[in-house]
This record gives structure tokens, sequence and C-alpha cells, in this order.
């Protein structure tokens, strides 16, 4: 069934405050006419599709991470917010562009859906830790627009989605970034530098994630020291010292794994060999090996050093996500997103998928945030041995934030430089 959505602000003429800003804005809340209703568990629950649906999660993350890390410079994805906001708009997809898009994901939607589903609502948060999404799709004011209720429905049921009818003016550039604002305590701003003339829809996810270290680092634990860039430039930094009970180790890295409050969330630390770059390692990874050296993590003291750092990184990952597969999604004749709905005056394709990230590594703990718009436009056409490691992160690194239950990467990242 499809819903005009000017019919539906007909309806709705209470003018909708966003909780928490205390900013009237002009977005009229769609939710209220799509509530979310109970949604079958059995394939969430199913083991084997579970397990295949957390494997295929970690190879996206992987493949992701792949496509976006840029030699010589620091680089922060969160695949898991990526996979939020481009699992809501396949839910719209058709045909080839469904099929590509799940190619993509390594994992039909028909499970992934129920995955994402029962992982958002099983986050593990606690007084010292904590770990949020919000998803939220926002539509223009348009007669020409139609969409299907059922579109709305599934994203309602699965991703708890605020559903939104808006202008596409100044304000709601504005709201929309307030909405991204606050869904990540703050730290990713101005997600949405434009609201493009031929822009429909926005589907957005926003992460926020906040963790104190399970020991706290003491003040005699944090020493200034030398990082060694690639290209052998040193800067100084601080190097926060620590003894830690996880070991990693494969062909070319060595690493470790450090806990948050309560165990649920830890930061994994991979230092490729020396004469093995952060690229070539990087590229070497795939889902089933880091799955592995994940899971097979050796009980053994590592004496581990953590340079404090803040890093910041924005992308537009159409040509990321094309490289991966989905290329019909970006192209206006060949885009099928009817599931979605129609636009009277043109085909509705992917114009961008902007990513924005945001994390501080620091005595107390890690706080990050990231946050991923989707724009949809309208155009015409075992036991181990006692022994000590010890891996200084003093070079640069590839690190992880995981969650523990899951070993589901929510960030990756590469420090290249601590300047």
């Amino acid at each position: 069934m499809k819903i005009r959505l000017t019919a539906l602000l007909l309806l709705l003429t209470l003018t909708l405050t966003l909780a928490g800003c205390g900013t009237k804005t002009q977005a009229v809340d769609l939710m209220e006419d799509v509530p979310p209703e109970p949604i079958a568990t059995e394939t969430a629950d199913d083991t084997v599709e579970t397990e295949d649906a957390a494997l295929a999660v970690t190879d996206f993350a992987v493949r992701l991470f792949q496509q976006c890390a840029q030699e010589g410079e620091n680089t922060l994805v969160s695949p898991v917010s990526v996979l939020y906001a481009l699992a809501m708009t396949a839910n719209g997809a058709a045909d080839n562009t469904r099929a590509q898009m799940e190619a993509a994901f390594g994992v039909s939607l028909e499970t992934l859906n129920p995955w994402l589903s029962a992982y958002m609502e099983n986050l593990p948060s606690g007084e010292d830790y904590k770990l949020t999404a919000a998803n939220a799709i926002w539509f223009r004011e348009d007669e020409c627009l139609t969409v299907r209720q059922d579109f709305l429905q599934l994203n309602a049921n699965y991703y708890n989605a605020d559903i939104y009818q808006a202008p596409f003016d100044q304000q709601t550039l504005e709201e929309i970034n307030d909405y991204v604002s606050q869904h990540t305590d703050g730290m990713v701003e101005n997600i949405l530098d434009k609201i493009s003339d031929d822009a429909v829809m926005y589907l957005i996810n926003a992460l926020a994630f906040d963790a104190e270290w399970q020991t706290i680092y003491k003040e005699n634990e944090v020493h200034t020291a030398d990082f060694t860039l690639e290209s052998g430039t040193v800067r100084e930094t601080e190097l926060m010292y620590s003894e830690e009970s996880k070991y990693l180790e494969d062909e070319n890295a060595t690493g470790f794994i450090k806990y948050y409050k309560d165990g649920a969330y830890a930061f994994v630390a991979l230092l490729p060999e020396e004469g093995v770059t952060v690229a070539d390692y990087v590229a070497s990874l795939t889902g089933a090996g880091l799955t592995a050296l994940l899971e097979n993590a050796q009980d053994v003291t590592v004496e581990a050093a953590i340079p404090k750092f803040t890093s910041e990184y924005s992308a537009e990952l159409s040509e990321a996500l094309a490289a991966m597969g989905m290329t019909d999604a970006f192209d206006p004749d060949l885009a099928d997103f009817s599931l979605l709905g129609e636009y009277e005056n043109g085909n509705i394709c992917i114009s961008r998928v902007l990513h924005k990230t945001y994390i501080a590594v620091n005595e107390k703990g890690t706080q990050a945030g990231a946050a991923t718009v989707v724009e949809m436009v309208a155009e015409t056409a075992l036991e181990a041995p006692e022994e000590i490691k010890t891996v200084y992160l003093n070079r640069p690194f590839v690190y992880l934030l995981i969650d523990c239950e899951t070993n589901t990467p929510i960030f990756m990242g590469t420090v290249m430089d601590v300047a």
C-alpha cells in the first residue's frame, strides 16, 4: 500500500520538538502513524543464521575499512553505523539493486534486519559504559513524492526509526544536524553540509560510545615517549603503560585486547611487524581472519602501551561502496528503489553516503561518535605458556572498538600520526 506524504501532513499538524534540544522544528513526526510492531524473532534466535550474520557483519567491516583507509593518514570508520543506514535504505530496493546491496552486505536482508534489530536492542550499558544508536528517516514535503507504508513500517519495526517530514530548507538542514549532534553526544557536528535541490530523503544512523577503562591509568603510568612515523619522523607523545592479559598474534602483527568496565566492550590494538606497513597489513585482513584472531586471543601477560590520541574523520562513501559491488544504487538509470516509493519527476537513487567519526582515547577511557547519512535524490535518467609479551604502540597501528559478546567491530581505525 502507498501513502502520499502530503495527506499525512494534513492529518498531522502538531509541531515536533526534538527531545533534549528544546528547539521547535518544522519537521512533522510521522511515527504516530507508523508505530513499531512486534517482530518475529525466529531468524534472530536461530544459531546458524545468527552466526552467519555476525560473520558477514565483520567481513563487511573489514572490506569497508580497506576501501576507506588512506596510506599515511589516520582513518576511523564505524561499519556498524554505515550498515544500519544502508540496511534501512536497502529495505526500499528491488531486483538487481537489492541483490547488489545484499551481496555487498554479505547476507540477505531477511537475515540482516532481525540481526541488526536484536543487536541494537541488546547493546550492553552500565554506569561507566554505553553504546547508543538512533535511526531516522527524513522526507521532503512534496506532492510528487509517494512512499510505501510497508517500507516505513519495516524500518519502524526493525530499526525503531524516527520518521519526519520537512520542507528541506535551511531550517531542515539545521534540524538534521542537530539530531545527529544530539544522538552522538555532540561528537559529530554538521555532518550535512547542504540539502541538495533534488534530495527527497535522508536515512540516518548515529552512534555514541563512552566507556571507562576497566582499570583507569594512574599518573605514574603515563610518560612522554617517541612515536615514530612510517616515514621515520619522530613525534613526542604521551604513552599510557599497562599490563594486559589477552595477547593477539597473526603472521604480520602482534597486539592485545584492553577491556572497558565490566568487559562488555574492548579496545583491540594490532601493531604490524617491523617492515610491514599499515596499508599492507590492512590489505591482508579478512573478516574470517579477524574473527579467528579475536576468538583465539591468548591468555598471556602483555606489557602494553597506548598513545593518548584524538582523531576525527569524514568521508563520502559512494565510491567505496560502488567498489564493493553496490553500483546500481547510485545510477539514476539503473537504481530500483520501487519498494521505497516513487517520485513523479524522476527516478530515486542514492546520491551520497556521508560518514563522520570522532574518537578520544585517554587515561580514563574512550569516547567515540559516528554518523552516517544516506542522501536519496530523484534524478531524470587454549592455555598459553607462562611468558610476557611486549606491544608498545609507538609507531603506526590498527585499532578496533568491539563488543565482547559478538566481537563485532563497532569502530575500525588506524593511527598513522599523533600530531
